[in-house]
């Protein structure tokens, strides 16, 4: 491949993804800014407080995993935290591939590291 057809290649390639983000970032900044003036700055899950500082670090959630659907009414949104929101998503790809794990519940880890953390400080 020429260098010519290289470079036209990735600037089709950059045209698209750059308009892919301005996409992304126009249809986030809209229900997003809602979102932020109809709930509480404080994540759903863990209940995490936020502020003007570290506000960037509260996403909103679709409950229905469909970034398309977005009621002026907020119904469909929920305010998580990063780590909250990534586990989220983290749960519904392993119920997609895998499906309801109600089911087959797992036993409780059994382990405790610190069982003999007494004894080990008495050394």
């Amino acid at each position: 491949m020429s260098d010519k057809s290289m470079s036209a290649n990735e600037s089709k390639l950059d045209k698209v993804l750059a308009e892919a983000r301005d996409y992304k970032a126009s249809r986030e900044k809209g229900y997003r800014e809602q979102a932020l003036k109809l709930y509480p700055w404080v994540c759903g899950r863990c209940t995490r407080e936020f502020t003007h500082k570290n506000l960037s670090e509260l996403t909103v959630h679709h409950r229905d995993h469909n970034h398309d659907n977005n009621p002026s009414d907020g119904t469909n949104w929920e305010l998580l935290c990063l780590y909250c929101h990534d586990n989220e998503h983290s749960r519904f790809e392993e119920l997609i591939r895998y499906g309801s794990t109600k089911e087959a519940k797992q036993d409780a880890a059994t382990f405790n590291p610190f069982a003999d953390l007494k004894a080990m400080m008495k050394k």
